[in-house]
């Protein structure tokens, strides 16, 4: 019979892993965020002028 681990609610080891470093400071930094702002927005241009015509 396999050996299954079965996590115990509400522990430690049942939530997501935390976030690197690196991760956390993409997430906070304003130029990146910034720049994916710009493409975001024109990814939905590019659709809505798509629909359009």
């Amino acid at each position: 019979m396999a050996n299954l681990e079965k996590t115990t609610p509400y522990s430690e080891s049942s939530f997501a892993t935390e976030p690197t470093k690196w991760t956390k400071f993409w997430r906070v930094s304003i130029l990146y965020q910034l720049i994916r702002f710009f493409v975001l927005n024109l990814k939905i241009m590019r659709i809505v002028v798509g629909g359009h015509s």
